[in-house]
């Protein structure tokens, strides 16, 4: 669905059927806190003007209204950033790990404290709905820095060896999709294990990271410790081919990813990446239907389908199929759409008129190659950008649909006779992050699970996550692993 143009405010889509509607339960927009008109960078423990004269914007995706603007970063304020974080790292390097864990876990306390506000301007400068942003994302940013502050003191019993040693200065690069989510999972580990930050947030949502700079110094987080350089592409260029960054970190698109590991080949640098995925839901016949269409809806439907480990194509048995997708568009027909502060909202806005684009041109070409396309009856707004969910049939191995990553609400049905077609099926695809299991059957998760080339398989359930456990991928999503002891060894010189 294109965009479309106009003053009106976003709306809650009212479910199909008539059964019922939903009064408008809208949050507070000024809950944000004021949002200042323009921003530079975080570097050395102030907030300082950019040495370049470009400026960015930032948009609600909702109601496409500019937000804030932001500095575009240049090769002199990395320049800067690393060397703040260079002269900070001896001495937090140095601090016991106990000392370090104090100034996590007042990170993790003041984010408690400040939750709403953040999960508000999340909301606002991503497009997600509040009830995402509110349930999940903000109680997992705070769950992070509790766990590897935990961890500070520690490092000695993670399995590394004794004295393990912080590598120094990380560079780290995040995506757009879970902007403060991201921000914690590479920064919290990173500070546990002594090593000092420059982070770039991603262009379209940099207000959360920003707003993260306000409370390492509320924190009391010594100086040049965590910097924030804002910017585009071309900022994250310049972080991650600076000579004097020993660890880089990136979230985000295989060719990027593939790009960075072009860059640092030959340094010295370590690199961890968390790339693309095409994530199989596979629902055998003994699977409790009702249960595998809510983790189906959560699979794809959860944050509009911008999640890397996505579900994004779902693999049934045959002789289920027609009951399962009998019951899958009943349930989508219940999902609402529309104003991402409105406490009812399931799907909030596609985050930019570019990745909407994209969803649009790979939607089409799946009709224009044979597939069968279906969405709910849905009234979307009538400014901002917005998507119907939307599910495929018909679809072979062979449509660009279940082949590249769509990102977006999309899901793409295949059908399987025999557990071995269903796994041959799940890992024709050249990503391996993530896939998910539907079945009665204990025996049959343990042998579909250690044949999936996935690094995390979910079992009767998709898209659960928590600090102690390693996330990441094989072949084009990347390798490392973040959360968990293993995401400690990112950041440690092992």
């Amino acid at each position: 669905m294109a965009k479309k143009k106009n003053t009106e405010e976003p709306a809650v889509r009212k479910p199909a059927g008539g059964l019922f509607t939903y009064a408008p339960a809208p949050e507070s927009p000024a809950a944000a806190g004021d949002i200042a008109a323009s921003h530079g960078h975080f570097i050395g423990g102030e907030f300082v003007d950019s040495s370049g004269s470009e400026a960015l914007k930032t948009v609600n995706p909702a109601t496409e209204q500019v937000l804030a603007e932001f500095a575009q970063g240049t090769a002199q304020d990395v320049d800067r950033a690393v060397a703040a974080a260079r002269k900070a790292f001896a001495d937090w390097s140095a601090l016991p790990g106990s000392e370090r864990a104090k100034y996590l876990f007042r990170i993790a306390r003041i984010i408690q404290e400040r939750s709403r506000e953040l999960a508000v301007l999340e909301s606002i400068d991503n497009g997600k709905p509040i009830r995402e942003t509110r349930d999940v994302d903000l109680p997992l940013v705070a769950a992070h820095f509790f766990y590897y502050a935990g961890w500070a003191d520690k490092l000695d019993y993670a399995g590394f060896g004794p004295n393990p040693k912080p590598l120094g200065v990380a560079g780290q690069v995040i995506p757009w999709n879970f902007p403060l989510l991201m921000l914690a999972w590479k920064i919290a580990p990173a500070l546990a294990t002594g090593n000092t930050v420059v982070l770039k947030p991603a262009e379209t949502t940099p207000l959360t990271a920003l707003r993260f700079a306000e409370i390492c110094r509320q924190a009391g987080l010594p100086k040049g410790v965590v910097n924030i350089v804002t910017g585009d592409g071309r900022t994250g260029a310049a972080l991650t081919a600076h000579p004097d960054v020993n660890k880089v970190a990136f979230t985000g698109s295989t060719p990027v990813g593939r790009a960075i590991a072009k860059q640092v080949a030959g340094t010295r640098k370590k690199l961890s990446l968390e790339l693309g995925g095409k994530a199989a839901n596979i629902v055998f016949d003994d699977a409790p239907i009702d249960q595998a269409v809510e983790g189906i809806v959560n699979g794809i439907f959860f944050n509009q389908g911008h999640v890397c480990c996505a579900g994004s194509r779902l693999l049934v048995q045959e002789s289920v199929q027609d009951e399962l997708l009998e019951a899958l568009k009943r349930r989508m027909g219940t999902l609402r759409v529309g104003d991402p502060l409105d406490k009812n909202t399931d799907i909030g806005a596609i985050n930019s008129a570019e990745q909407l684009a994209r969803i649009t041109a790979l939607t089409e070409a799946g009709e224009a190659e044979g597939a069968e396309r279906w969405s709910p009856a849905c009234e979307l707004p009538g400014s901002g950008f917005w998507f119907r969910p939307t599910v495929f049939t018909g679809v072979s191995q062979a449509h660009r649909i279940a082949q590249e990553e769509i990102f977006g609400p999309v899901l793409s049905v295949l059908t399987f006779r025999t557990p071995a077609e269903a796994v041959e099926k799940a890992n024709n695809t050249p990503y391996g992050l993530s896939a998910g299991i539907w079945t009665e059957k204990g025996s049959r998760i343990l042998w579909t699970a250690n044949r999936l080339k996935a690094g995390v398989v979910w079992a009767n359930t998709f898209n659960k996550f928590d600090p102690t456990s390693p996330f990441g991928g094989y072949k084009e999503s990347g390798y490392g692993r973040e959360g968990g002891r293993h995401g400690l060894e990112a950041y440690l010189d092992v």
